[in-house]
């Protein structure tokens, strides 16, 4: 039995698994999230040790098994979110700051001015931005003196949500990350594959072989801890997988070949493409990032983000009250031959790859007085397909390889209309799996391989299974004049 847990923004979930990859057991919980100030987020650390804990409890009450029943455990969480503790008591010693918190973005415009950000870029793959640990980092060294003191004296520990788990699950004895959580930080020197000193000293973190502030990186799969019975559930469990909720997903499609592709429909949409044992150039408005090779070994990876999706269809809800459930969009949607050549552009909060512009704002084009609701439903779905392909099409730049198909999970992956479109809309086969929660089958998975479970090339076929396959139907000429309509509406809403 594996135990995989998956410690998201929203909430915790855990899933037990046996060997041929049947889940047996599931529990969720959510988790509370703080607003002190406006563009501030927080959680509370031991809400997140102790939210885990219970849904742990739950998972394997609903599989029937006890703890010391597993084999191995897997972790998946929430990245770039920063939290320091005590290394003593392993009290925290502040709320830990969520990757959507801005608080530290007045210190990446200074560093911006200083000249920092290309270095930066080529240093760590990543943009310089609040969204990363290590400004999160510096802004409480800033802001409380005393912790930057405390770290120096080697009295504090800091870590991505991973870390903190493996830290409480193995009762304070282990203190270490993977290689895809630190690639997040903008501490981690993308080509060494290990932290950086220059790095370090520039976001003002003490030297790690003196302080041990920093966290132990290991390869994602493999021995991380053994959990300790008095902080686990009685019972003592080897830790062997970890990984960033999105480098997870990639795993769990099984994409660990040079040019396939995932997409996951959340909130907004994280695509990742696979590129190999080789650092890829990217264009700008990439991100280089560390995935998980077949083995679970260090390799690289293209990522890009549309910053809104899912939240446009929660935008019809709630202030439009054109839908009463994201299920509906599906019906509506397809009620309707097409837009009467409508197109929404959600950019509520501006516009990410390829355009990275945030003062673009979310516009409605090419409306005529046939257009009404499905219209505006259907537009709005079709703008997560095109934010997509923009994506998609960066990466076929970007990696020089042909992109044959796409893998697809989140919330919205459910809804076949979008899901066509896609297809249809990329000139892409869209692959959906039978398990969609493919953060937690990658957690799995590394956890299987790490313990000896499994190897690389014979996993269980269940959790990789194909539910449905979306083969593109749309004419090459259709196709081009919606994109061409597409990239019209997108010039439109960058005017204001």
């Amino acid at each position: 039995m594996i135990l995989s847990i998956d410690q998201g923004t929203t909430g915790t979930t855990a899933f037990v698994f046996d060997t041929s990859g049947a889940l047996i057991g599931r529990s969720y919980s959510e988790l509370p999230n703080y607003y002190p100030k406006p563009g501030w987020v927080e959680q509370r650390a031991e809400e997140i040790w102790q939210v885990t804990l219970r849904v742990c409890a739950a998972a394997l009450e609903r599989a029937g098994i006890r703890a010391s029943e597993l084999t191995a455990v897997g972790i998946t969480n929430q990245r770039e979110t920063t939290l320091l503790w005590d290394r003593q008591t392993g009290a925290p010693v502040c709320p830990a700051i969520v990757w959507q918190c801005r608080r530290s973005a007045d210190i990446c415009a200074e560093l911006a001015r200083a000249g920092k950000a290309e270095w930066l870029r080529e240093r760590t793959g990543l943009v310089l931005d609040a969204y990363f640990s290590a400004s999160k980092l510096q802004w409480l060294f800033r802001n409380q003196p005393e912790l930057l003191d405390r770290a120096r004296a080697g009295e504090l520990c800091f870590g991505t949500v991973d870390s903190w788990l493996i830290w409480n699950m193995s009762g304070g004895r282990a203190h270490l990350t993977d290689h895809t959580n630190a690639s997040r930080t903008l501490l981690y020197n993308l080509e060494q594959q290990s932290w950086d000193p220059e790095l370090l000293a520039l976001f003002g973190c003490p030297e790690p072989q003196v302080s041990g502030l920093l966290p132990e990186i290991l390869p994602s799969a493999g021995h991380f801890a053994v959990t300790d019975p008095e902080a686990f559930l009685g019972a003592e469990v080897p830790i062997c997988g970890v990984a960033g909720d999105q480098q997870a997903s990639l795993f769990g499609q099984g994409c660990t070949r040079p040019g396939e592709v995932k997409n996951t429909y959340g909130t907004g949409c994280f695509m990742l493409a696979f590129a190999g044992a080789e650092r890829p150039q990217l264009p700008r408005g990439l991100l280089a990032t560390i995935a998980c090779d077949a083995s679970g070994r260090p390799a690289y990876a293209v990522e890009g983000a549309v910053f809104t999706a899912g939240s446009a269809v929660q935008w019809l809800r709630d202030e439009m009250g054109l839908i009463r459930e994201a299920a509906e969009t599906e019906m509506i949607a397809q009620s309707v031959p097409n837009t009467r050549g409508v197109y929404m552009v959600p950019a509520f909060s501006g516009l990410g790859a390829p355009h990275w512009d945030p003062s673009a704002r979310g516009t409605i084009c090419g409306l005529s007085r046939g257009a009404g609701r499905a219209e505006l439903v259907r537009a709005t779905l079709e703008s997560i397909a095109y934010q997509s392909e923009e994506l998609a099409q960066l990466m076929r730049e970007a990696l020089e390889l042909p992109i044959s198909h796409m893998r697809v999970d989140g919330g919205a992956s459910a809804n076949n209309f979008l899901m066509q479109f896609q297809a249809d809309i990329s000139a892409l086969r869209v692959e959906r799996p039978k398990q969609i929660e493919s953060t937690a089958v990658g957690a799995a998975l590394l956890a299987g391989i790490g313990a000896g479970i499994w190897r690389a090339d014979d996993l269980p076929a269940r959790l990789l299974e194909i539910e449905r396959d979306f083969l593109p139907k749309m004419a090459e000429q259709e196709r081009e004049q919606l994109l061409s309509g597409w990239h019209r509406a997108v010039a439109a809403c960058r005017a204001f």
